[in-house]
Parts: structure tokens; sequence; C-alpha cells
């Protein structure tokens, strides 16, 4: 097959981002009355023991006031299931709930995408509704997103990863249906994050709008919203880490998770997620971590492919300073230095892995990755071929570096 050229763009492009964003201090006082702009009067909170416990749940309460709430549930494990999503739209229906907020991670947010598919679907079985970007707008449902993670970019993304624990697989449910009416972003949601968690969600951040801005649907609108993602993480990743409770940092780094997640959701991913995906799948190496591990080496892969937009990338990641002293060859292979330093960063800050040595996976299920990761529809957009080879070869290399 021809390998795809870094000067191919595409002569068409659709771009959706219709979340309204609340974002800053105090923007959660504004939950109330969004809920009420929405139409509804009886929410359902979805949210997690952890956040339960932490006290971050009762500050979304209280700031729902005198608002009934219909129903909370808090029974949502750390990979949102088919089971859970079914169970809690049957509660949905029998509180008479009018509206969904979410609280918590990713796992949290795709079983809220995934109660409001059935519910607008007038579904019983999510099952039923497997399909890509076939789903049409049913019944109305106020959804309101309340990411307590800055990484997965999932308030502003049209996809909800969801296991079928009977088959033991990931399925992801695509379509702009799935699109919450409002995401509010609260450095008071992301205040008790721990900082190897900061930093792993971190770079997945970082690596959505680095393959976003390489990858082959990219276009001017997710362009700009990738460049400002990397600039936020450049000024603010480690601050976050270092400095968990600055109200600055963590807003800039939640939205950065915002815009990344904008980018990829209307251009793609590539490489690194393809392989990041079957490793959790495979491997049970988390996201974070493993898009942390591959990020460098995915980079590489492409670098012949991506001089262009990799060194454009070097500006908004480590700044005009830099930038300025580069000359314009070595940029791109700049920009690969700055994300290796910034992992080594922190590495020694929380002792992120650095190779998949590290976080734990076995290399004789490596070609079983490759098989998984090469199904990945991420692949099909990379700008080089990915083949079962050349898969295994990046996780060599990431295995021990």
């Amino acid at each position: 097959m021809e390998e795809r050229s870094e000067n191919s763009h595409m002569n068409y492009f659709e771009f959706t981002n219709p979340t309204k964003l609340c974002s800053g201090k105090g923007a959660l006082d504004n939950l109330a009355y969004e809920l009420e702009m929405l139409g509804a009067k009886n929410p359902m909170i979805l949210s997690d023991a952890m956040l339960e416990q932490l006290g971050t749940l009762k500050l979304v309460t209280d700031a729902l006031g005198e608002m009934r709430i219909g129903r909370i549930f808090t029974d949502i494990p750390r990979d949102s299931s088919v089971e859970v999503v079914n169970r809690i739209a049957k509660e949905y229906r029998d509180f008479e709930c009018d509206a969904l907020v979410a609280l918590g991670g990713g796992s949290v947010l795709d079983t809220a995408k995934g109660v409001r598919l059935l519910i607008s679907q007038e579904a019983e079985d999510l099952l039923d509704l497997m399909g890509c970007e076939s789903i049409p707008r049913g019944k109305e449902v106020p959804f309101v997103a309340l990411p307590t993670t800055a990484g997965t970019g999932s308030e502003a993304t049209d996809v909800a990863v969801i296991k079928n624990e009977t088959k033991h697989v990931k399925m992801e449910f695509i379509s702009q249906q799935l699109l919450p009416d409002v995401a509010i972003l609260d450095p008071r949601m992301t205040a008790t994050l721990p900082p190897r968690i900061t930093a792993s969600t971190g770079m997945d951040t970082l690596c959505h709008a680095i393959e976003a801005y390489s990858c082959m649907q990219k276009n001017p609108l997710s362009d700009a919203y990738a460049t400002a993602a990397v600039e936020l993480v450049g000024k603010n990743l480690i601050r976050a880490v270092r400095f968990g409770k600055s109200k600055e940092a963590r807003a800039a780094m939640a939205n950065a998770s915002f815009l990344a997640g904008a980018a990829f959701s209307n251009s793609m991913v590539g490489v690194v997620h393809a392989i990041g995906h079957a490793l959790g799948g495979v491997c049970r190496v988390p996201h974070g971590d493993a898009m942390n591990i591959l990020l460098p080496a995915g980079m590489m892969f492409n670098r012949n492919y991506c001089k262009d937009t990799y060194a454009q990338l070097l500006l908004y990641l480590a700044g005009p300073e830099i930038y300025l002293k580069t000359p314009e060859n070595k940029r791109a292979d700049r920009m690969i230095a700055e994300v290796l330093k910034l992992r080594r960063r922190l590495n020694k800050l929380t002792g992120l892995p650095m190779t998949l040595k590290e976080a734990g996976a076995d290399p004789a299920k490596f070609p079983d990755v490759a098989r998984t990761a090469l199904n990945d529809g991420a692949v099909i957009v990379n700008p080089r071929q990915v083949t079962y080879d050349s898969v295994l070869k990046i996780l060599e290399v990431c295995y021990g570096e």
C-alpha cells in the first residue's frame, strides 16, 4: 500500500462542538441554573463511591440548592459496563427522572452517555443500539457533565467506551447524540486528584492533542483546539502535579482536556491510541500510562510523515524562545525531545512508568496486542501505514527502552 503523505489534506470535513462550556472558579454554582434552562425538574446524579467519600458529590448536591433530586447512583465500576448502564436506565424510568448529571472520570461519563442513549432511543438493552454513527436524535434527555479528571476529554467527545462483560470486550459507541448539553469545569472537581493520576491523565490530554493535530483527518478547526490544548499542557501540567491545590493550574488542565477532546472527536487519533487501546484490553495497562509510554515511540514512527506538524507543535509545547532558537530542520526532533523531557520530569515527580515493563505488561501477549491494534479504527487515519510488524517493533522499543 502506498504510504500516506504529510501534505495529504481532506477537501471536506465536519466539525461539531455543541456542548456549552462553563469553566473556571465557581463554575459549579451554575449547575442549577443550567438544568432549569434545559427544563429539568427531577435530575438523576451519577457518580462513584470514592467521590462520595471525598465529599465531591456533596459539593454537587449543595450546588443544586432546593432543586429536587430524583435519584443518586454511585455504584459505577472502574470500567463502565452494559449491565450497569441497563440497570441505571431502568432506575431513571422508575424514579421518573428527567435529566442526567454525571460527576466523575471517563467511566462515569461514558456510563451516563450509555444511559442517555437508552432513554433517548426508548430501548431496554444497550446491545440493541450497537452501531457506528447511526443513532438518530431521539427523546430529549438533558445531560450535564462534571469531569473530575483532566484527561479523557469525554465531556467534549461523541464517543463512549462501554464494556461487554459477557464477551470481555470494550465496545465503542459513536454518535453526536452522546455529547453533553453542558460541561462544567470547576477546579474544585479535580483538586483531590493525586499527583500520579494528574500526570497520567495530563499525558492522555497531550496525546489526544498531538495525534489530533497530526492524523489524516486533521482540519483547521480541530487544529486550533489541538494547539491550544498543547500550549496549556506545556505551561500547566508540571504545576498541576507539583501544586495540586493550584486552582489556576487545575482549571488550565481541565480546559486543555476539553479542547483536546473536542479536537480528536472531530479529527481522530492515530497509532499511539490504537496500541494503547489494545494494551488496555489485553494487558490491562491503564490508558493514561499507556499514552505516556507510547507517545514518543509513536511520534518517532510517524516522524518522517509529520516533520512539519511536529515542528509547529514545538512552539506550543516548549514556547517561543526554544522554538526560535531551534533550527527549522531540527524542530520536529526537538518536539519529540521535549515530550521525552516532560515524561522524565513526571516520572521523577510521581513515579509514572516510562516503560511497558514498569507498567507490568507481559511481552508474551504482544502478538495479541498487535493483532488487536490493527483492528482499531485509529490506524486508518495514522499518517504512516501501520503493520503488524511495526506495532510489534513499537511495543518492543517501549518494553525496555
